[in-house]
């Protein structure tokens, strides 16, 4: 086996999703139901799989399988109820890494509905192609699937 070296780089990107519905509905969606807006693209245990996310300091993001796989996607370290989560997750080299993201989403109301804030700042093996690629994954993520969810219900 041989060592190799690579150089740690941080980088960050930022992102805003207009959301036609009331703050609570966004965050009661984003907290509680999860799984209901969750694309199948995303499921990276497999098919079937659940998530489920403990909005508190100390939660976690979770997807597991019946069969007893899982993908531990994001740790909570602080949660101001309403307003913002700030998360941090690790990507393994598999994925692109090794990296830490440190997510920050914030809610802000808006004449009409509100305004979720996606700010990600990632460090460790990084490269704008990957960061450009987690930028382009959260925007489906949060558009196809929480933003589409909450504006059907």
């Amino acid at each position: 086996m041989s060592a190799s070296e690579t150089t740690a780089t941080v980088r960050t990107y930022e992102l805003e999703i207009a959301i036609d519905a009331p703050r609570d509905a966004v965050w009661r969606a984003l907290t509680e139901e999860a799984n209901d807006w969750w694309l199948p693209d995303f499921r990276m245990v497999g098919e079937g799989s659940v998530v489920t996310f403990e909005a508190s300091a100390g939660g976690q993001l979770v997807e597991r399988t019946k069969d007893g796989k899982s993908l531990l996607w994001w740790t909570v370290q602080m949660c101001t109820p309403l307003e913002s989560l700030h998360l941090f997750g690790h990507i393994a080299p598999q994925w692109g890494g090794p990296n830490t993201t440190m997510l920050h989403l914030a809610l802000e109301e808006r004449a009409g509905g509100t305004l979720l804030r996606v700010q990600d700042a990632l460090f460790g093996h990084t490269t704008e192609t990957g960061a450009r690629s987690l930028e382009d994954g959260w925007r489906l993520l949060f558009t196809d699937g929480l933003k589409r969810h909450v504006e059907r219900n």
